[in-house]
C-alpha cells in the first residue's frame, strides 16, 4: 500500500499533511533571513566593534547557512530509512533546542554555536517536507503541491526581515527565538498524528550511502567555511580579539579549506557514479534545463542576500537617526524592515505573474525579464548616498523584487519538468541547496569586499577623523556591491538562453 493510499485510508486529507510540513518549512525559512534586521542590534548587544568586527558578525548568518546546506541532503536521505514522521519530529525538536540556546546566548561564540544547532534542525525540515509531498500526493497533483511548498518557503524567508524588525522595535530579538519553542512543539504534536502513514515506510539501514553523506558534508562544510573566512579574519574561524588590527587572510591560510572541500567533492562525485543507491543522482545534471535552472537559482541566492544584508547595513550606518545609539538602532531596524518589505511584497506578487507568463510564453521570457529588472534595480541602488530618501530606496527595491519574483516560478518549473517524477523531491532539494550556496558566496563576497575597500578608503584619514566619514565610506562600498550584483544579473541572462522549451512547461495539474 502506497503512502498516498494509506493517507486516504486513515481519512487524513493530503492537504492537511501539506499544511503541516509547510508550517515547518515556513518557520525554518523565516529564521534564515529574520537575522538580517536583527544583526545591527546583536552587534550592539555583543559589543562587536565596527567595521573591524564585520567578519565576526557575519558568522551569525553564515554559520546558519553552512549548516542549513549540509543538513539538507543528509537528513532528507535519513528520512527514507527511518521514516518521515520520526525525522520531521526530530528536526523540529532540534530546531526548538537551538532556538532556546540562541535566546539564552551570553557570548558571540555561544550564539554562533547555537545558530548551528538551530540550522541543523531547520535545514532538515525542507527536504523531509518535499519527500512527504512525494509520498502523499499522486503524480498528477505532486508538482502543484511542490509548487505550494516552494511558495511557502519563499514567503518565509522574504517575510523574515520585517518580522525581525518588529521584534527589535517593540520587544527584544530574544523573543523571536523563544516563540519558536511553542510553535515547534505544536508542529511536533501535529506530525505525530498526521504523518503516521510513514511509520512503516523504511528501507534497510544499509541503503544509506554513508560514504557519500560524509564526503558531501565535508565538502560543503569546508567550502563554505573557506568562503566565510575569506571575508577578512584568519582562516581558523571567527576571531574575537579586537585589540589589534584584523589580519587579512591569504591563500596560504584559507587555501587548505578549499583544497579539502574540493578534494572531498571530487571523491564524492566519483563514488556517487558507482554506488547502487547514491545520495544524489548525478544523471540529473545531464539535462540542460535542470543544470541551467540550478545555476540561475545559485545566482539568485547570491544577489538576494546582498539586498537582504546590505540594505539594513546601509540604513544603520548611513541613515540611522536618534538621540542615543539605542534609538538609532531601533529606528534603523524599523526603517530597514519597511524598505525591505517593498522587495519582499513585490517578490511574492510577481512570483504568481512569473508562473502565469511561464505557462504561456515558456521559460525564457519571464526569466530574462526578471533578470533585467534585477539588474536595473541594483543599478539604481548604486546611486544611493547619505541624502537618499526612504521612498526612493523603496522604489528601487520594488523594481528589484519584481525581477526576483518573475524568475522564481519558471526556474522551479524547469527543474520539475526536467527530471523523472520519482526524482522531483531530490531535484527540488538540490535547487534549494544551490540557492543557499549562492547566499553563502554572496555574503562572503560582500564581507571580503567591504573590509578590503574600507581599509583602502580609510587610509587618508586619522583615527580622530574617520568617525566623520564612516557614513560616506560605507555608502560608497555598498554602491560598488550593488553595481556588482547588477552585472551578475545581466551575465545570468546568458545562462537562461540554455533553457529549451518543452511540452511540459506548465503541465496540466489536477488541482483541488
Amino acid at each position: 500500500m502506497t503512502a498516498a493510499s494509506a493517507t486516504r485510508k486513515n481519512n487524513i486529507h493530503p492537504y492537511l499533511v501539506l499544511a503541516l510540513v509547510a508550517f515547518g518549512v515556513f518557520i525554518a525559512a523565516d529564521d534564515l533571513t529574520v537575522i538580517s534586521t536583527m544583526l545591527p542590534r546583536m552587534i550592539f548587544d555583543f559589543e562587536i566593534p565596527m567595521p573591524s568586527g564585520l567578519d565576526d558578525a557575519a558568522w551569525i548568518v553564515s554559520s546558519y547557512l553552512i549548516t542549513h546546506v549540509v543538513a539538507m541532503p543528509l537528513l532528507g536521505r535519513i528520512s527514507d530509512i527511518y521514516g518521515r514522521r520520526l525525522v520531521f519530529m526530530a528536526c523540529m525538536f532540534i530546531f526548538a533546542v537551538g532556538s532556546l540556546m540562541v535566546a539564552q546566548a551570553g557570548s558571540l561564540n555561544f550564539l554562533i554555536f547555537s545558530r548551528v544547532v538551530q540550522a541543523l534542525g531547520g535545514g532538515g525540515v525542507v527536504p523531509v517536507a518535499m519527500a512527504v509531498v512525494g509520498d502523499v500526493f499522486p503524480p498528477k497533483r505532486r508538482a502543484f503541491a511542490l509548487g505550494l511548498l516552494g511558495a511557502v518557503d519563499t514567503l518565509g524567508w522574504i517575510i523574515g526581515p520585517l518580522y525581525g524588525a518588529f521584534w527589535v522595535r517593540f520587544f527584544t530579538w530574544h523573543w523571536q527565538f523563544y516563540l519558536n519553542i511553542p510553535i515547534s512543539l505544536i508542529a511536533i504534536t501535529a506530525a505525530w498524528f498526521l504523518l503516521s502513514y510513514s511509520a512503516g515506510q523504511r528501507e534497510p539501514v544499509t541503503s544509506l550511502d554513508w560514504s557519500g553523506a560524509v564526503l558531501l558534508s565535508i565538502a560543503l562544510t569546508f567550502l563554505n567555511v573557506g568562503l566565510a573566512n575569506s571575508g577578512g579574519q584568519a582562516a581558523s574561524g571567527p576571531v574575537f580579539d579586537f585589540s589589534t588590527q584584523a589580519i587579512r587572510p591569504t591563500w596560504q591560510r584559507i587555501g587548505p579549506y578549499f583544497a579539502v572541500g574540493g578534494l572531498a567533492l571530487v571523491v564524492f562525485i566519483g563514488i556517487e557514479r558507482r554506488v547502487r543507491r547514491p545520495l544524489i543522482n548525478l544523471g540529473m545534471f545531464r539535462q540542460p534545463n535542470f543544470t541551467a535552472a540550478c545555476l540561475i537559482n545559485f545566482v539568485l541566492g547570491l544577489v538576494v542576500i546582498i539586498a537582504m544584508v546590505a540594505v539594513p547595513l546601509f540604513v544603520n550606518a548611513v541613515l540611522a537617526e536618534g538621540v542615543t545609539i539605542d534609538d538609532m538602532i531601533k529606528s534603523a531596524a524599523v526603517e530597514s524592515g519597511k524598505i525591505l518589505s517593498a522587495l519582499t511584497v513585490a517578490m511574492a506578487v510577481m512570483s504568481v505573474v512569473g508562473g502565469w507568463l511561464c505557462g504561456r510564453l515558456g521559460y525564457r521570457p519571464p526569466i530574462i525579464s526578471g533578470l533585467l529588472l534585477i539588474a536595473a534595480g541594483f543599478f539604481q541602488m548604486n546611486t544611493w548616498s547619505p541624502t537618499i530618501t526612504f521612498d526612493r530606496m523603496a522604489w528601487h527595491l520594488l523594481v528589484t523584487g519584481m525581477g526576483f519574483g518573475l524568475v522564481i516560478a519558471p526556474v522551479g518549473t524547469a527543474v520539475i519538468n526536467a527530471v523523472q517524477s520519482q526524482e522531483r523531491g531530490i531535484a527540488s532539494g538540490l535547487v534549494l541547496i544551490l540557492r543557499l550556496m549562492g547566499m553563502s558566496v554572496g555574503l562572503s563576497g560582500l564581507t571580503a569586499w567591504g573590509l578590503h575597500r574600507f581599509e583602502v578608503l580609510s587610509r587618508p584619514y586619522s583615527l580622530a577623523e574617520i568617525g566623520q566619514f564612516i557614513g560616506a565610506i560605507t555608502a560608497q562600498i555598498l554602491n560598488e556591491i550593488f553595481l556588482a550584483a547588477s552585472i551578475f544579473a545581466l551575465l545570468t541572462i546568458g545562462i537562461s538562453l540554455i533553457l529549451r522549451a518543452d511540452k511540459q512547461v506548465m503541465p496540466d495539474i489536477e488541482c483541488p
